[in-house]
């Protein structure tokens, strides 16, 4: 959370396996209801309905403004951040983002979806928040992550944010993004996933639960069967060949540029990929672009004199 003037801004990156802020990391998940759930951990209670945070697995969609399950989870993570500064009520400028190549086409209604209540009272882990949203703003996912140390950048780079559903590749040259050059594949950890399932019921007629996949995923091992880890981590291994495989055909060069990864994804990278640690830069902070999503916020508005 960064303050200007009397508004704080939250930046919040809306990810298909989990919604980040600059602290806080939570399941992109929610189940709605009309009485109060047996288990309320997590509880958001808004307009008399009850909504159950970081529960169950939102499907991928292209359009994130389609339902009102991200403008909840929103509602979640504005109140995680403001929990910290232990305060209830305040002025919220929201910073978010979107994939590289879908920023211009859905910026508007994205940043409308976010603006659709202005006052908003809402109750989440029994305790009540009224906040103003005053203003939203939407930046490229992933390129926010590099934005506060974009002097750093010099000659050619790739820069690969691997999240849960989507991959985006950007090219920098001497700090300068290259907005020819940046694409958008549906190419992510759930993609990942779901052939480890595959090879999983395949070779060993198992069901694999999630939670261990995605141990395997971040940790690189789980106390499972050795047989079942070594299908898991051969899988992993030829989906993350096919990540690189995609970053050639994008004209990626380890010999001409540094690749730059971030996201949640670069777990990938770092367990199952055989890589020059000179040529590429992991960051591991599942929270970059949420961070780099305030500092976009905070340059914007500062250029208008903190006026939202």
């Amino acid at each position: 959370m960064r303050k200007i003037n009397e508004t704080v801004i939250i930046g919040i990156d809306h990810g298909y396996g989990n919604m980040k802020t600059a602290n806080c990391c939570f399941q992109t998940g929610v189940i709605k209801s009309d009485t109060e759930p047996t288990f309320i951990s997590d509880l958001l209670v808004w307009n008399d309905k009850y909504y159950s945070i970081g529960v169950g697995h939102k499907e991928f969609t292209a359009d994130k403004f389609r339902d009102e399950d991200y403008y909840v989870l929103t509602l979640a993570a504005i109140a995680r951040e403001l929990r910290r500064e232990r305060i209830a009520e305040a002025k919220v400028f929201i910073a978010a983002g979107l994939p590289l190549t879908w920023v211009s086409e859905q910026k508007t209604d994205f940043k409308n979806y976010l603006l659709q209540h202005g006052d908003v009272s809402y109750t989440f882990r029994n305790t009540d928040y009224h906040i103003q949203i005053v203003g939203a703003e939407i930046y490229p996912q992933g390129f926010a992550a590099v934005a506060e140390k974009l002097g750093e950048f010099h000659g050619v780079n790739m820069l690969c944010d691997i999240g849960n559903g989507t991959m985006n590749l950007l090219r920098i040259v001497n700090r300068k993004p290259d907005a020819q050059r940046m694409f958008t594949e549906k190419y992510g950890t759930h993609q990942c996933a779901l052939l480890i399932r595959e090879q999983m019921m395949k070779v060993h007629h198992a069901a694999l639960d999630d939670t261990i996949i995605t141990e395997i995923l971040k940790k690189g091992t789980a106390d499972i069967d050795g047989q079942y880890l070594a299908t898991v981590i051969k899988t992993a291994k030829e989906y993350t060949a096919g990540i690189f495989r995609r970053l050639r055909g994008h004209e990626y060069d380890p010999k001409l540029m540094k690749l730059y990864v971030v996201g949640g994804g670069g777990c990938l990278i770092r367990n199952f990929a055989d890589y020059d640690d000179n040529r590429v830069i992991i960051n591991a902070d599942i929270c970059a672009t949420a961070k780099g999503y305030e500092y976009m916020a905070l340059v914007t508005l500062s250029r208008k004199g903190g006026a939202v």
